[in-house]
């Protein structure tokens, strides 16, 4: 009797991202995130979705109603994906006043429904906001990329015009989140904080607003904590190891 055929591989699920800009709507930065990802080996969609109803900066910064709304949007493109796809992990990512639109998408979410990975690069949310609700809707990490010395947009920024969710203090992406004191510690064991660290300057990394974006640095350090193969960075930092080019690092 001949050997029964080896059937073939299950297709490999392909992760989907969506991602929700900062106050400016979106722009290079957005696409150098999407780039860095890929590299990172995100090969499935990737979807941006502008919030700011082109009208950005400080009127996409202090329209709360309206940001409520799209937020609900998103729920509803979220919660498709998910109905449409169960298989498909879901990931989603945010940069400095997107996080707002982010996490109140996330709350609206039906119960059953959840991302695979959140991640918040520079949030420009209030660091005592709580976060359990939207974690509850996270099955595995949440992720917080914050820099101390991004001072000039979340933190006098923030002070002089608010943050994203309405209080002018310094944002979660200069200082960090922290726990309110009613808030879930099983939710908030999910988030996990990424600090700004100087090794990151081979990156293009140098601390501010938009450097998390770089794909560079998304390749090295965003993409495999994500993908939750974090170690696989070090064989990009040995890419990286040389000197930068002068179009990074002027003269």
């Amino acid at each position: 009797m001949p050997p029964a055929p080896i059937p073939p591989p299950a297709p490999l699920v392909k992760p989907y991202v969506m991602h929700l800009p900062g106050v400016s709507g979106t722009s290079i930065v957005d696409y150098s995130l999407r780039d860095g990802l890929q590299k990172a080996g995100f090969d499935g969609p990737f979807e941006i979705y502008d919030w700011t109803c082109r009208d950005p900066g400080i009127p996409a910064l202090h329209n709360r109603q309206r940001n409520e709304e799209q937020a609900a949007i998103v729920a509803d493109l979220l919660t498709r994906q998910y109905r449409a796809h169960p298989e498909q992990p879901i990931y989603l990512t945010c940069h400095s006043g997107g996080s707002g639109p982010a996490i109140w998408a996330l709350e609206r979410l039906p119960a059953d429904v959840k991302v695979y990975c959140f991640v918040m690069l520079a949030p420009a949310l209030s660091p005592a906001y709580d976060l359990t609700l939207a974690l509850s809707h996270v099955s595995q990490h949440a992720y917080c990329f914050n820099s101390p010395d991004d001072d000039l947009v979340l933190g006098t920024g923030t002070r002089m015009f608010g943050t994203i969710d309405g209080v002018r203090s310094d944002a979660a992406g200069r200082i960090g989140f922290q726990q309110p004191p009613t808030a879930d510690a099983s939710q908030y064991a999910k988030l996990i904080h990424q600090p700004y660290q100087s090794a990151w300057m081979r990156y293009g990394h140098v601390g501010g607003h938009i450097g998390c974006m770089g794909s560079p640095f998304v390749q090295a350090i965003v993409g495999p904590a994500m993908l939750g193969r974090a170690a696989a960075a070090e064989v990009i930092n040995n890419a990286y190891a040389q000197p930068l080019p002068d179009v990074l690092w002027p003269k």
